[in-house]
């Protein structure tokens, strides 16, 4: 089964996976990752359920040296995967772009620059974001053999599972969207 690629040249961008139950990679086990880039180069998503425990916006600000000119709340940072995971990424609606903004969707884009930093810190940033550290990544066509070995499933994106804050039900939640019970699922790809 070849997965189809849109008139953009994408073929998930946009989509959210969901970990099957099965996953044996222990750094996206039960993860949800929302898919920035997939074509023919390979993949590249960030995990929209996992956060780092010990930093904050606030503190990434502060490391940066970045002044804030309004009360920011204490909001997570998250692991946004295992690939660089010293680099920043804003997954954000599209109320903000600029130059270096890669528009994903109409409905989400995703800017890696540290000006977006400062327009959140300044109140002038985009409406909901998600700030990660790190990404997932995937070389030419290690996606698509993963989907066929039964680790991911696919779904639809919407502003809820991306941008909730709402964690420990976002896999759950995920599944029940595509209609999927994980208890009932399978680790074991199936051939008929």
């Amino acid at each position: 089964m070849a997965l189809s690629e849109d008139s953009n040249g994408s073929y998930l961008a946009g989509q959210l996976l969901i970990a099957m139950p099965g996953m044996q990679d222990p750094r996206f086990a039960r993860t949800v990752i929302y898919i920035c880039a997939h074509n023919g180069e390979g993949a590249m998503g960030l995990v929209v359920n996992r956060v780092f425990d010990a930093l904050t916006f606030p503190d990434l600000l502060e490391q940066l040296g970045i002044e804030a000119s309004r009360q920011i709340d204490a909001t997570c940072v998250y692991f946004g995967g295992p690939v660089e995971t010293g680099r920043g990424f804003v997954l954000h609606t599209p109320d903000y772009v600029r130059d270096g903004t890669l528009m994903v969707t109409k409905k989400v884009a995703l800017t890696a620059t540290v000006d977006i930093l400062r327009s959140i810190a300044a109140g002038d940033g985009p409406r909901r974001h998600l700030l990660a550290l790190g990404y997932a990544g995937w070389g030419p066509g290690q996606l698509d053999s993963e989907i066929r070995a039964n680790g991911w499933l696919s779904v639809d994106a919407d502003d809820s599972l991306v941008f909730d804050r709402d964690l420990d039900s976002k896999w759950e939640r995920a599944m029940a969207k595509i209609g999927v019970d994980p208890r009932m699922l399978s680790d074991l790809a199936g051939h008929a």
